[in-house]
């Protein structure tokens, strides 16, 4: 399976904010070890050099897990921070807003896109510019029934939810109609981090894992 595939098979991504390139490899083998296999690494634009920092973070992970992660960015907002994430390593491209420079160098790269978006008309012209998912963010502010309303005219459009996203609310996002679930403090704890306790993640992660096959498992009825 290529990356799109793997997100939309396994409806879950782990989003690591913030996390240094040593621990975030510890973290990613948690996550392998809970049945989890991608990854969004953020660019940090309150950084001097968020490219720099990022792509440091990608080929740390790359080295170590080869493509056993399933490795993309998030919050990529400018044409450079792509074409930094595609020589790293990554193959997908998240971002917090619709930024068509940004979907075209994506696609052009051969990487997935996944911009933001939240009303029908940002969702449209998202999709209409490449995207191969639409990212509703923030989700837990627009609610179920907005999803629900939003899949009636728009059931061509996949859409990830990033917001609200545990395992509490997985089947309900999925259920309204989302294709992925991206989250990444319900998963990535940071006193867990701080005191290495990569079994907490891991179990965190296994939690979310799980919901995910129990919804998989009650709709394949």
């Amino acid at each position: 399976m290529n990356a799109l595939e793997r997100l939309l098979d396994e409806k879950l991504i782990i989003i690591a904010r913030g996390i240094p390139a040593k621990q975030l490899v510890k973290c990613c083998e948690a996550l392998l070890e809970a049945g989890v296999s991608c990854l969004e690494s953020t660019f940090d634009h309150t950084l001097p050099d968020p490219i720099a920092d990022n792509v440091a973070k990608l080929r740390a992970v790359r080295a170590a897990l080869g493509d056993k992660i399933c490795l993309g960015v998030g919050t990529a907002l400018t044409v450079e921070e792509v074409r930094a994430a595609h020589e790293a390593g990554a193959e997908y491209v998240l971002s917090p807003n619709t930024d068509l420079d940004v979907i075209r160098e994506t696609k052009k790269l051969g990487m997935f896109s996944i911009p933001g978006a939240m009303t029908p008309s940002e969702i449209c012209a998202a999709w209409k510019a490449g995207a191969d998912i639409v990212k509703l963010f923030p989700a837990d502010d627009v609610g179920f029934h907005y999803i629900q309303n939003l899949k009636g005219p728009l059931p061509h459009i996949p859409l990830m939810a990033t917001g609200g996203v545990n395992p509490n609310t997985i089947p309900q996002f999925l259920s309204a109609g989302i294709s992925a679930c991206g989250t990444g403090i319900t998963v990535l704890k940071k006193n867990f981090i701080a005191n290495c306790n990569y079994e907490a993640i891991r179990d965190l992660a296994k939690m979310h894992k799980e919901a995910v096959r129990l919804w998989q498992k009650e709709n394949e009825k």
